[in-house]
C-alpha cells in the first residue's frame, strides 16, 4: 500500500511567523468578519429552508410582522433596508405558504396591509436552528454596552453603504 508522502510543514509567508489575519488593517479585518457573518447567514438560511421550510429573510419578515401587524409592504422594505421588489418576492413566498395575509388598505386602495395568518402566528416563536437563535446567543454573551456599540457600528456602515449605492446608481447624484 502506497501512502502519500508527508508534506513538510508550511513556512509562514509573512515575516516573523505573522499570520495573514494579523497583517490586515482595521478596516480589512472588520470586512473579513463581515464576510464571515455573511457566509454564516447564507449557510444557516439554507439549512433553515431544509428544516423549517423558510429562509432567514423569510423568517425575519414573519417575526417582524408578528410584532408590527398591519404594516404596508413599503414600510417593511424601509425597515429591512431592502427595495420593494426584494420584499415583494419574500412576501409572495410567505403568502404561497399561507403564512401571511394581505388585506386591502382602507385608506389607500393601491396598497395592502400585511399580517400573519393563523398558521404564521404558530411559527412566530423562538426556534432553535435559526439565524435568530444564533444572534440571540451572541448578544446574550456580551455586555449591553458592547451590543449598543456594535449596533452603532452596523448602523454607520449601513448608512455608508446606502450612500455609496445611491452615489453609484443612475440618477443618484
Amino acid at each position: 500500500m502506497n501512502l502519500p508522502a508527508k508534506r513538510p510543514p508550511r513556512k509562514p509567508s509573512l515575516p516573523n511567523g505573522q499570520r495573514a489575519a494579523d497583517a490586515l488593517t482595521e478596516n480589512l479585518a472588520f470586512m473579513r468578519l463581515l464576510w464571515a457573518v455573511d457566509h454564516g447567514l447564507r449557510s444557516i438560511s439554507k439549512q433553515m429552508q431544509a428544516t423549517i421550510g423558510m429562509t432567514g429573510p423569510q423568517r425575519l419578515v414573519l417575526r417582524i410582522l408578528g410584532r408590527t401587524p398591519r404594516v404596508m409592504p413599503s414600510e417593511l422594505a424601509e425597515l429591512l433596508h431592502l427595495d420593494r421588489g426584494t420584499v415583494s418576492g419574500v412576501l409572495d413566498r410567505l403568502a404561497d405558504q399561507q403564512l401571511i395575509i394581505r388585506r386591502p388598505h382602507p385608506e389607500d386602495g393601491r396598497s395592502v396591509l400585511l399580517e400573519l395568518s393563523a398558521r404564521g402566528k404558530l411559527l412566530d416563536r423562538e426556534t432553535a436552528g435559526t439565524v435568530e437563535a444564533c444572534v440571540r446567543r451572541a448578544l446574550a454573551s456580551l455586555p449591553r454596552s458592547k451590543v449598543n456599540a456594535a449596533i452603532q457600528v452596523l448602523e454607520a456602515l449601513a448608512r455608508e453603504l446606502t450612500r455609496e449605492e445611491q452615489r453609484e446608481s443612475p440618477g443618484g447624484d
